[in-house]
């Protein structure tokens, strides 16, 4: 399977959010998707990422956009999450690292000399019509909202 590019069908999927209900990208048909991927809840850069979204989601909003962050963590563990740093969006749930895998941000990665299996930090911005737009690969925390807020006005 090759990695996605723009212009591409962004994939579907049927995960469960921290809110008990399965989302698909169906679920958001018509309105612009900011998909963030991101390694682990509760870490410092994960948890910068999020606040950002949270602090400017009415910017985002205003785009007719919606954020949608995924991660490999347990439901309980974004409920946590977002109590914690009062999230404002949905995180949803994949365990099974199935759409991960589908948007190829499940890869290999090292540190300290050390390989092993991750999540690469990756946003993608998907058009009305399910087609996406913007990719962001290895994403920098710092800056990335902006950049997001940038390529949704174009």
């Amino acid at each position: 399977m090759s990695a996605l590019s723009v212009g591409d069908a962004a994939p579907d999927f049927s995960l469960q959010g921290n809110d008990g209900k399965t989302y698909s990208l169906k679920n958001f048909k018509g309105r612009k998707v900011v998909l963030y991927f991101y390694p682990k809840d509760d870490t410092s850069g994960c948890t910068a990422e999020a606040c950002a979204f949270r602090d400017n989601l009415s910017s985002i909003k205003r785009k007719d956009a919606v954020v949608v962050g995924i991660s490999a963590d347990s439901i309980a563990s974004h409920l946590k999450f977002i109590d914690t740093y009062h999230l404002n969006f949905t995180l949803l749930s994949d365990e099974s690292k199935d759409v991960l895998k589908r948007y190829h941000v499940w890869k290999e990665k090292s540190m300290y000399g050390r390989k092993y299996m991750g999540i690469e930090r990756t946003t993608f911005i998907i058009d009305e019509r399910g087609k996406i737009s913007r990719i962001f690969s290895k994403v920098k925390v710092n800056g990335h909202t902006e950049e997001v807020l940038e390529a949704l006005s174009k």
